[in-house]
């Protein structure tokens, strides 16, 4: 708080809102908060990066199959796709601390010539191993964008933070949907080696439109006084606590869920494999209107609310999924689950950073951005032990329905006690 009555804002700016945070001042008084010049410009390279930046991460799950056909051991294959998503969670707490020294936007233009090199190189590898390491070189780069751009969406438009980092979200997810499609395209056309060199080409050029865009922008001053990295995280850890519960304990059932979606429908409802395939792709390919649906409605009412909502649908879809028989129903309830969870990450990420104050907003963030992966991380291994222990899939997901159900409750039940940010409000 800088006066009474207002607060400062992700953008830098102090406006007086008798407490409420712009996001509903707006809507209230019937007009738009003005938009500085040249920001749409570096909102777009950055949503583009964002599809860049989640196609070179997923892209090597669909190659593990490819690889195996190739004569790769299996474990040795696995690899590949398990280092991109250990390389995302270890770059994620350094590159916290590098924004405590440098701005956003410049480490995002650091890391979009690192996604270039990296992605090169893997194009280039000479055999599997040196793939994996261009599989962790990749993943770091990916960690990088998140913990760099997600902070800057929200004060490129701090108006409606939730819509920004919907549409960013957005593009994420239309990446999970479409780099196996590509993935098998390259291999058709002749190797998958094809992506990288694209995504390194790419990369490269969206790296000097970016750098055009940010000349061009009046950038926000927001994250001048974030200089203190293990200082922000300690005094935001109740919201960083809040988030990982939300989004690291809920994740780590939506990893184990999706990972064994597959081979749950055929065991358990005798779907084919490439039936179930086939629902896999509608289940992410259901969450692409989620993140601009969740945005929306994350810049018009509470946040709390919303993020209970998703909580309560998801558990709702999680336990019809063991219910309900025949493939239009189950389809039905896989159209509902992709829906309704993908809205869960574009509003946990648009309360948190609305929440977060400039002088601790990318410091905390990349303190909870990094935990909370590697909670998630374990969903699918937990999965596959309970199944190996004995435990039927059915038995494991409605196990999960209870666990989510719980947490629900216990979030419920501490924000009608007022424990719980409300998220931007002062």
């Amino acid at each position: 708080m800088d006066v009474a009555g207002s607060r400062k804002h992700a953008s830098g700016a102090v406006e007086a809102t008798d407490g409420l945070p712009p996001r509903l001042v707006a809507p209230m008084i019937g007009t738009r908060l003005p938009e500085p010049s040249g920001r749409l410009g570096v909102f777009g390279t950055i949503c583009v990066f964002s599809f860049l930046v989640n196609t070179g991460r997923i892209a090597f799950a669909p190659l593990v199959d490819f690889f195996i056909q190739s004569g790769v051991a299996p474990a040795t294959a696995g690899l590949a796709a398990t280092a991109v998503w250990v390389g995302s969670a270890l770059s994620r707490l350094p590159t916290g601390y590098l924004l405590t020294r440098i701005s956003r936007h410049r480490a995002l233009l650091g890391m979009g010539l690192f996604l270039s090199v990296t992605s090169a190189l893997t194009a280039l590898s000479p055999g599997i191993w040196f793939t994996i390491a261009g599989a962790l070189l990749v993943g770091l780069a990916t960690g990088i964008f998140f913990i760099a751009a997600n902070p800057l969406v929200s004060e490129l438009f701090p108006e409606r933070v939730g819509l920004a980092v919907g549409v960013r979200g957005m593009f994420s997810q239309i990446a999970a949907v479409t780099a196996p499609i590509l993935v098998s395209v390259a291999i058709v056309r002749g190797s998958w080696r094809l992506v990288f060199g694209a995504l390194a080409v790419l990369a490269f050029l969206l790296t000097v439109a970016f750098l055009f865009a940010v000349r061009r922008a009046e950038m926000p001053n927001a994250g001048a006084d974030d200089r203190d990295f293990l200082a922000a995280i300690r005094a935001q850890w109740r919201l960083i606590a809040v988030g990982i519960v939300f989004v690291g304990f809920t994740g780590f059932v939506w990893q184990g869920v999706f990972n064994f979606y597959v081979t749950y429908l055929g065991a358990a409802k005798g779907i084919p494999s490439e039936t179930g395939t086939t629902l896999l792709t509608v289940l992410f390919a259901a969450g692409v209107p989620s993140f601009v649906i969740a945005g929306r409605l994350a810049d018009r009412f509470s946040y709390l609310p919303v993020l209970l909502a998703t909580l309560v649908g998801f558990v709702a879809c999680l336990a019809a999924v063991t219910v309900v028989e025949g493939l239009v129903a189950i389809a039905a309830v896989t159209v509902a689950m992709g829906l309704i969870i993908h809205c869960l990450f574009p509003v946990a990420d648009a309360y948190l950073l609305d929440s977060l104050p400039d002088e601790n907003r990318a410091s905390a963030y990349a303190g909870f951005s990094a935990t909370m992966m590697l909670i998630q991380a374990t969903g699918s291994v937990a999965v596959g032990a309970f199944a190996q222990a004995g435990l039927g899939y059915t038995a494991v997901f409605r196990g999960y329905v209870f666990f989510v159900a719980a947490i629900a409750v216990a979030m419920a039940v501490l924000a009608r006690a007022g424990r719980l940010p409300r998220g931007g409000y002062a």
